[in-house]
Protein backbone atom coordinates (compact mmCIF):
# COMPACT_ATOMS: atom_id res chain seq x y z
CA UNK A 1 0.00 0.00 0.00
CA UNK A 2 0.94 3.25 -0.97
CA UNK A 3 2.08 5.38 2.23
CA UNK A 4 1.71 9.49 1.49
CA UNK A 5 2.84 11.86 3.90
CA UNK A 6 0.96 13.98 6.59
CA UNK A 7 -1.08 16.83 5.14
CA UNK A 8 0.93 19.95 6.64
CA UNK A 9 -0.19 23.43 5.37
CA UNK A 10 0.06 26.82 7.47
CA UNK A 11 -3.92 26.49 8.71
CA UNK A 12 -6.54 29.35 9.65
CA UNK A 13 -9.14 28.58 11.67
CA UNK A 14 -9.57 26.18 13.94
CA UNK A 15 -9.94 22.44 13.04
CA UNK A 16 -13.09 20.67 11.85
CA UNK A 17 -13.22 17.88 14.04
CA UNK A 18 -16.31 16.00 13.24
CA UNK A 19 -18.32 15.89 9.92
CA UNK A 20 -22.18 16.69 11.58
CA UNK A 21 -23.72 19.44 11.71
CA UNK A 22 -22.96 22.75 9.24
CA UNK A 23 -20.05 20.45 8.08
CA UNK A 24 -22.09 17.02 7.58
CA UNK A 25 -21.65 17.67 3.75
CA UNK A 26 -18.09 16.63 4.52
CA UNK A 27 -19.46 12.84 5.49
CA UNK A 28 -19.80 10.16 3.06
CA UNK A 29 -23.02 9.41 4.32
CA UNK A 30 -24.11 12.74 3.11
CA UNK A 31 -26.67 12.56 0.27
CA UNK A 32 -24.93 13.43 -3.37
CA UNK A 33 -25.82 10.87 -6.20
CA UNK A 34 -22.51 9.81 -7.98
CA UNK A 35 -22.61 7.86 -11.39
CA UNK A 36 -20.65 4.86 -11.68
CA UNK A 37 -20.23 1.33 -13.96
CA UNK A 38 -21.21 -1.48 -11.78
CA UNK A 39 -19.12 -3.73 -14.34
CA UNK A 40 -16.30 -1.68 -15.44
CA UNK A 41 -18.07 -0.64 -19.02
CA UNK A 42 -19.11 3.38 -18.87
CA UNK A 43 -22.47 2.06 -20.65
CA UNK A 44 -23.45 0.42 -17.57
CA UNK A 45 -23.27 3.43 -14.83
CA UNK A 46 -25.88 4.02 -12.62
CA UNK A 47 -26.28 5.96 -9.95
CA UNK A 48 -25.32 5.33 -5.88
CA UNK A 49 -27.02 7.81 -3.55
CA UNK A 50 -23.55 8.20 -1.59
CA UNK A 51 -20.16 8.50 -1.51
CA UNK A 52 -20.62 5.17 1.30
CA UNK A 53 -22.58 3.17 -0.85
CA UNK A 54 -20.57 3.45 -4.11
CA UNK A 55 -17.26 2.92 -1.88
CA UNK A 56 -18.52 -0.07 -0.09
CA UNK A 57 -20.03 -1.80 -3.57
CA UNK A 58 -16.50 -1.12 -5.26
CA UNK A 59 -14.58 -3.20 -2.42
CA UNK A 60 -16.65 -6.48 -5.04
CA UNK A 61 -16.11 -7.37 -8.29
CA UNK A 62 -19.02 -8.86 -8.93
CA UNK A 63 -21.80 -6.53 -10.27
CA UNK A 64 -24.57 -8.36 -8.59
CA UNK A 65 -23.47 -7.71 -4.61
CA UNK A 66 -22.19 -4.36 -6.08
CA UNK A 67 -25.85 -3.40 -7.06
CA UNK A 68 -27.47 -4.67 -3.70
CA UNK A 69 -24.96 -2.52 -1.70
CA UNK A 70 -26.08 0.47 -4.39
CA UNK A 71 -29.87 0.02 -3.12
CA UNK A 72 -28.93 -0.97 0.43
CA UNK A 73 -31.95 1.91 2.06
CA UNK A 74 -29.03 3.78 3.93
CA UNK A 75 -25.58 4.53 3.91
CA UNK A 76 -25.01 2.24 7.28
CA UNK A 77 -26.76 -0.56 5.65
CA UNK A 78 -24.51 0.17 2.86
CA UNK A 79 -21.68 -0.25 5.00
CA UNK A 80 -22.80 -3.35 6.83
CA UNK A 81 -23.31 -4.99 3.55
CA UNK A 82 -20.09 -3.96 2.42
CA UNK A 83 -18.18 -5.10 5.41
CA UNK A 84 -19.80 -8.90 4.23
CA UNK A 85 -18.53 -8.86 0.29
CA UNK A 86 -15.94 -11.14 -0.97
CA UNK A 87 -13.15 -8.39 -1.36
CA UNK A 88 -11.64 -7.52 -4.68
CA UNK A 89 -7.99 -9.28 -4.81
CA UNK A 90 -6.09 -5.61 -4.91
CA UNK A 91 -8.67 -3.68 -2.23
CA UNK A 92 -5.97 -2.77 -0.33
CA UNK A 93 -4.02 -1.56 -2.85
CA UNK A 94 -6.44 0.09 -4.43
CA UNK A 95 -9.26 1.79 -1.89
CA UNK A 96 -7.20 4.99 -0.99
CA UNK A 97 -7.52 5.32 -5.32
CA UNK A 98 -10.65 4.23 -5.03
CA UNK A 99 -11.59 6.91 -2.25
CA UNK A 100 -9.93 9.88 -3.46
CA UNK A 101 -12.02 9.15 -7.18
CA UNK A 102 -15.20 8.79 -5.18
CA UNK A 103 -15.11 11.99 -3.32
CA UNK A 104 -13.84 14.03 -6.66
CA UNK A 105 -16.47 13.04 -8.22
CA UNK A 106 -18.85 14.24 -5.44
CA UNK A 107 -17.70 17.72 -5.14
CA UNK A 108 -16.88 17.88 -8.84
CA UNK A 109 -20.54 16.96 -9.64
CA UNK A 110 -22.16 18.69 -6.87
CA UNK A 111 -21.44 22.73 -7.32
CA UNK A 112 -23.16 23.60 -4.09
CA UNK A 113 -21.14 21.11 -1.98
CA UNK A 114 -17.77 22.15 -3.53
CA UNK A 115 -18.53 25.32 -2.50
CA UNK A 116 -18.69 24.72 0.79
CA UNK A 117 -15.77 22.65 0.95
CA UNK A 118 -13.48 24.97 -0.50
CA UNK A 119 -15.22 28.44 2.13
CA UNK A 120 -13.10 25.59 5.01
CA UNK A 121 -10.00 27.66 3.77
CA UNK A 122 -7.33 26.37 5.10
CA UNK A 123 -8.84 24.58 8.21
CA UNK A 124 -7.67 21.07 8.85
CA UNK A 125 -10.19 18.42 7.99
CA UNK A 126 -10.25 15.95 10.46
CA UNK A 127 -12.56 12.87 10.49
CA UNK A 128 -13.20 12.29 14.38
CA UNK A 129 -15.26 9.57 15.01
CA UNK A 130 -16.13 7.48 18.10
CA UNK A 131 -15.77 3.81 16.34
CA UNK A 132 -12.18 3.56 16.26
CA UNK A 133 -11.77 3.80 12.49
CA UNK A 134 -7.95 5.17 12.62
CA UNK A 135 -7.64 4.73 9.07
CA UNK A 136 -9.87 6.90 7.70
CA UNK A 137 -10.08 8.78 10.53
CA UNK A 138 -8.81 9.78 14.41
CA UNK A 139 -10.46 8.45 17.42
CA UNK A 140 -9.19 9.26 20.52
CA UNK A 141 -6.45 11.47 19.35
CA UNK A 142 -5.08 8.63 17.08
CA UNK A 143 -5.47 8.15 13.47
CA UNK A 144 -4.27 8.46 10.03
CA UNK A 145 -7.41 10.65 9.08
CA UNK A 146 -7.01 9.57 5.23
CA UNK A 147 -10.56 10.91 4.39
CA UNK A 148 -9.54 14.42 5.91
CA UNK A 149 -6.30 14.17 3.81
CA UNK A 150 -8.24 13.52 0.59
CA UNK A 151 -11.12 15.94 1.34
CA UNK A 152 -8.36 18.72 1.92
CA UNK A 153 -6.68 17.92 -1.17
CA UNK A 154 -10.08 17.91 -2.85
CA UNK A 155 -10.64 21.15 -1.52
CA UNK A 156 -6.80 22.70 -2.58
CA UNK A 157 -7.64 22.00 -6.29
CA UNK A 158 -10.90 23.47 -6.46
CA UNK A 159 -9.43 26.59 -4.90
CA UNK A 160 -6.58 26.48 -7.06
CA UNK A 161 -4.04 25.90 -4.56
CA UNK A 162 -1.06 22.85 -4.71
CA UNK A 163 -0.73 20.14 -2.52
Amino acid sequence: MKVRKTYRRRRAGPPVLEFRDEHAFLSNFYPASLSLPLTGATSDAVEFPTVEHAFQAMKSQDPDERNKIRLASSPGLAKKMGRRVKLRPDWEDVKIQVMEHLVSLKFGNHESLRQALVLTGDRELVEGNWWNDTFWGVCKGQGRNELGIILMQVRDHYSGRRW
